[in-house]
């Protein structure tokens, strides 16, 4: 039973919402500044489950995410998809021209990029967090500073909203991993989606192959990600998500890959949240 959840940031901010959302509100939750410190609080035993996102429909994926999952034998046993509107917020009886910079977490940044154009007199700053900007502000009662931050953390800092959804793409979603340090306890006959780690050889048509192997065992490919093997230059790793029908179509291209692919590995078994 999960009674602790570490997430990436503080009350307010988006894993914050995810963990709502996710888990009730008797589940513990351990604020963290980095991914780093929130991989250590699982590790250590500190929290029983963590959150971390993984990919968004404008900036795409988060490499030093799965980085972090991979390099620690982690596994991820759920997911969970989060409306990101990103609010522009500051201390109340401000405008827009007052404000002569603005903080967030830089991915909030990257989503944002495109509204501030339109105010080149304001500063971007890449900052830990969105909500801990906002809840800056609002404790040092700091004027001129603006945050990126959720409805929520406005909420909850007393901040006001000087403009809503200011993401350059207004439908802006982000998935999340549930990630714990054993694999998946979701029931065999419930797995529908699975997150995979391997290298390919490094040959024509080798990735193809596997490709094929996927498709030929009814394995739907929701996702591929390269990232380079820092110890082999030009050698890469593929992170891939399928889907599926049955468990045993997996088993079966499971046992296939393990043979053909370098350093097969399952980071997590679990229901896709986009049912």
């Amino acid at each position: 039973m999960i009674k602790t959840v570490a997430i990436q940031g503080i009350k307010g901010s988006f894993h914050h919402i995810v963990s709502l959302e996710y888990f009730d509100n008797s589940v513990e939750t351990i604020e963290c500044m980095t991914f780093d410190r929130v991989v250590d609080s699982l590790i250590i035993g500190e929290s029983d489950a963590v959150i971390m996102a993984l990919e968004n429909s404008i900036a795409g994926s988060i490499l030093p995410n799965y980085a972090l999952i991979d390099n620690n034998d982690l596994h991820i046993v759920g997911e969970h998809y989060l409306d990101i509107q990103h609010h522009l917020m500051v201390l109340p009886n401000q405008k827009i021209e007052d404000i002569k910079e603005v903080y967030s977490h830089p991915m909030a940044l990257l989503q944002c990029k495109e509204f501030f154009k339109n105010y080149p007199h304001i500063k971007l700053v890449e900052d830990k967090d969105t909500a801990e900007v906002a809840e800056r502000i609002h404790k040092n009662q700091l004027k001129n500073i603006g945050a990126i931050a959720s409805d929520m953390a406005a909420e909850i800092f007393e901040l006001d909203i000087l403009a809503r959804s200011i993401q350059t793409i207004k439908h802006n979603e982000t998935r999340f991993a549930i990630v714990k340090r054993t694999n998946s306890e979701v029931p065999e006959n419930e797995i529908n989606k699975v997150s995979l780690k391997f290298e390919a050889d490094h040959k024509r048509g080798s990735l193809a192959t596997l490709l094929n192997v996927m498709s030929d065992c009814k394995l739907n490919l929701t996702k591929i990600q390269s990232m380079p093997i820092i110890e082999k230059p030009w050698k890469y790793a593929f992170f891939v998500d399928v889907t599926f029908e049955t468990y045993a179509d997996f088993k079966k291209a499971k046992s296939i890959m393990e043979i053909m692919a370098y350093n097969f590995k399952v980071l997590g078994e679990y229901k896709n949240a986009k049912l």
